[in-house]
């Protein structure tokens, strides 16, 4: 009977209060993934160390090191925003789910929306770190020069842009294991990063992965953040922004079963 009552019980609070229960949600999410190692340093460690290598290092043997050093700010930035988003929320659900932890935050009285909307916030944050630290090393060691404001547009695109990689998580996260998280993320997301020319540029490889990268949303994110030093393939923004909003609709969907089908299970 109390369950019942609980149940057709709607708490109803100000939006301050949410928007106080939203904050704390946040803050420790984004501690809990700082003191995981293999979380804050890897998301950080590859892209930095790809960009590095690739990017100051062999960069640097060519005549135009400087255009490959600032292509690959876009570049490997899409590829640091994907990783942030991606194990910031399909193995961090993942993972929660197997420990029974949603449970106890649909026992509390926080709305669910804000525990979804915490690890996305949470996402962006890192994935404005990696992209503010590869700007950092691209200034200072590889000669790259951009105005302010298009450095904080090439910022801004890419926080944006790890939003359809987040509802990317979510979907996976319910649907794959705790164990089997890691794994599963990275069958997705490397593959996905070489096809859409993260790694190497699309000129180098052959045709047909030219047509692939298209059907791929780090390709058009990456697009997007070329075209603001005017290295991209001159393709309307409009189209791939119109992908990843798309993306983004079709993983939220899916995250919505997941997430029913969960609630059916446990309260059913």
């Amino acid at each position: 009977m109390a369950t019942a009552f609980l149940s057709l019980t709607t708490v109803r609070r100000p939006f301050s209060h949410s928007l106080q229960i939203l904050l704390m949600e946040v803050k420790y999410e984004f501690l809990k993934n700082l003191r995981l190692r293999m979380y804050s340093v890897s998301v950080v460690f590859f892209p930095v160390m790809f960009y590095i290598l690739f990017g100051l290092v062999l960069g640097r043997q060519g005549s135009d090191h400087i255009h490959m050093a600032s292509y690959l700010i876009a570049t490997y930035g899409t590829f640091g925003v994907m990783g942030a988003s991606l194990f910031g929320t399909a193995a961090s659900l993942a993972a929660e789910r197997g420990l029974g932890w949603l449970q106890v935050k649909r026992a509390s009285p926080m709305p669910p929306a804000i525990y979804f909307v915490a690890k996305v916030i949470m996402a962006m944050i890192f994935s404005a770190e990696v992209v503010f630290l590869l700007m950092l090393l691209g200034f200072f060691f590889g000669g790259v020069r951009m105005p302010v404001t298009e450095a904080l547009r090439l910022l801004g695109i890419l926080v944006v842009g790890s939003v359809p990689f987040c509802a990317m998580g979510l979907a996976l996260g319910y649907f794959i294991g705790p164990n089997s998280a890691p794994p599963t993320i990275n069958m997705i997301y490397l593959p996905m990063s070489f096809c859409s020319g993260l790694w190497v540029p699309l000129m180098f490889l052959p045709s047909i992965m030219r047509h692939i990268a298209e059907f791929l949303p780090p390709y058009h994110l990456s697009q997007l953040a070329l075209g603001v030093s005017g290295a991209g393939q001159g393709e309307p923004a409009l189209r791939h922004w119109f992908v990843l909003v798309g993306f983004t609709l079709i993983c939220l969907g899916i995250a919505r079963i997941g997430f029913q089908r969960d609630e059916g299970k446990t309260y059913g």
